[in-house]
């Protein structure tokens, strides 16, 4: 029996575009241009084809965001939590099972990616080795290099647990999903989790880990 199919049409996609950019003195580090294009129409060009909707996560410049032609939503609290904030907006928001995030300065991010964690998800359902789902509601990418947590499947029951962990203080992506048994999934290249973190890296494309 094959394993079971999670649809691109179950899953939203969520740009995690919320950050202070301190490591770019403040700027909105989405709205940056990298190879003539602002960093977050990069990515929505390569989310968009893997899922079936699609959100923005930003805490400000939501206008210019919501020029790119996705709903934008906001953390729930004012005090840029981080990435955790972020996801747990796009699964109080999204109107699918699945939420697929992604951050804002991937511009090459994989364009298998939802279709290689949904997979990992779905064998998962399916193998009585594993964990069931919901148990098994969470999958992230990783390489050779080390894992990257915020290219992330998760499933939209995971919302509840989110709030309280961020309640409780904890601000740690790779930390609240190992609580889920959330699956790594090995991918063989590292340039396309690719991320530009400063000025400099934006007329730059060496590889840096999120």
């Amino acid at each position: 029996m094959p394993a079971p199919l999670i649809p691109r049409e179950a899953i939203t996609g969520l740009i995690l575009a919320g950050g202070r950019g301190q490591r770019m003195g403040g700027r909105d580090k989405g709205l940056q241009t990298f190879a003539g294009q602002p960093l977050v129409a990069h990515v929505v060009a390569r989310l968009r084809p893997q899922v079936g909707a699609l959100l923005i996560s930003a805490n400000r410049n939501g206008d210019a965001y919501g020029a790119f032609g996705a709903p934008v939503v906001a953390d729930e609290t004012q005090d840029f939590a981080g990435p955790l904030a972020g996801m747990l907006a796009g699964l109080r928001a999204a109107r699918t099972d699945y939420v697929l995030t992604v951050p804002c300065d991937s511009p090459y991010l994989p364009e298998d990616l939802g279709e290689r964690l949904a997979a990992a998800l779905g064998a998962a359902a399916r193998d009585g080795s594993a964990a069931p789902l919901p148990c098994a509601a969470a999958a992230y990418a990783a390489t050779a290099q080390g894992p990257h947590p915020v290219f992330a499947l998760l499933h939209r029951s995971l919302a509840d647990d989110l709030a309280a962990t961020l309640t409780g203080g904890e601000r740690r992506v790779r930390a609240w999903l190992a609580r889920h048994n959330a699956l790594q999934v090995h991918f063989g290249d590292e340039r396309p989790f690719y991320n530009v973190n400063t000025l400099d890296d934006l007329h730059s494309d060496t590889p840096r880990a999120h």
